[in-house]
C-alpha cells in the first residue's frame, strides 16, 4: 500500500546529471512529492501545480542556468526557481529556437 501512494505523489529523474523530474501523475502546490532517482528516493514540496508529464525543479535553478532532462541540456532558465517549482515554456527558453 505504501508504494502505491508514493507513486501517486512522485516524479521520476531520468538521469543522475539532471536538475529536473517529470512528475508521474498531477501534482498540486503545497504536497510532498517523492523525487525517484536511480539510486535513491528525496522529498521536495511541491510551490505550483505540476501536470502529469510536466517538469519540476529538483534543485533551485538559476536564471540563465541549463536545465537538464535525460542528461542534455533542453534550455535554460528565463528566471530563477526554487526547487518544487514548475518548469515549462513559459519560465524556460531554448537557445536553438531563437536562431
Amino acid at each position: 500500500m505504501e508504494n502505491t501512494i508514493n507513486l501517486q505523489k512522485a516524479a521520476l529523474v531520468i538521469d543522475p546529471s539532471d536538475n529536473v523530474a517529470v512528475a508521474l501523475t498531477d501534482l498540486k502546490k503545497g504536497e510532498e512529492c517523492i523525487l525517484r532517482f536511480n539510486d535513491r528516493e528525496e522529498k521536495a514540496v511541491l510551490l505550483e501545480d505540476i501536470t502529469f508529464g510536466h517538469k519540476l525543479a529538483i534543485f533551485d535553478i538559476e536564471k540563465d542556468e541549463s536545465v537538464l532532462k535525460y542528461g542534455e541540456e533542453i534550455g535554460k532558465m528565463m528566471v530563477s526557481v526554487q526547487k518544487g517549482s514548475y518548469i515549462h515554456n513559459h519560465n524556460m527558453y531554448c537557445e536553438r529556437g531563437m536562431k
